[in-house]
C-alpha cells in the first residue's frame, strides 16, 4: 500500500550559487557521507530530501540529516531514515522506501515512494 508521494525538481545553476554563496549550507543540508558528491549530485540529493517529506504529508520538524541518500555498488540510491524522518515514517506505517533521482538539462529530480504493509 502506498502511504506517499513526493516529487521535487532542483534547478542546478540556481543550486550551485546557493551552494558557493552559503559556505555551511552544505553542512546543514547533507550528512557527512553525502558531502563529498558533484554538484549535480548534491542536487539530486537535496531534491530527495524534500520529497521525502513530501511524501510523509510534510510533517514539522523534520531534520535534514536524518534523511540519507545512500548507494548501492550497483548505484541504485537508497534512502536511510533515522530520528525524526524514521519517526514520522513508523508513524505512518512505512516500511518501505522508493528512490529515483535524475540530473539532465540544467534540472536534477527525485521521485520518493513511502510504502506500508496491507
Amino acid at each position: 500500500m502506498i502511504v506517499g508521494i513526493g516529487v521535487d525538481i532542483v534547478d542546478l545553476s540556481r543550486f550551485a550559487v546557493s551552494l558557493e554563496r552559503t559556505p555551511h549550507l552544505k553542512e546543514r543540508l547533507f550528512t557527512e557521507w553525502e558531502r563529498d558528491g558533484a554538484p549535480a549530485t548534491l542536487a539530486a540529493t537535496f531534491a530527495a530530501k524534500e520529497a521525502i517529506a513530501k511524501a510523509l504529508g510534510a510533517p514539522s520538524g523534520l531534520e535534514w540529516h536524518d534523511a540519507q541518500v545512500r548507494h548501492e555498488s550497483s548505484g541504485r540510491p537508497y534512502l536511510l531514515a533515522t530520528g525524526t524522518v524514521a519517526a514520522a515514517a513508523a508513524a505512518l506505517g512505512v516500511v518501505r522506501w522508493h528512490l529515483s533521482l535524475s540530473h539532465d538539462a540544467g534540472a536534477a529530480i527525485a521521485m520518493v515512494i513511502a510504502e506500508g504493509e496491507g
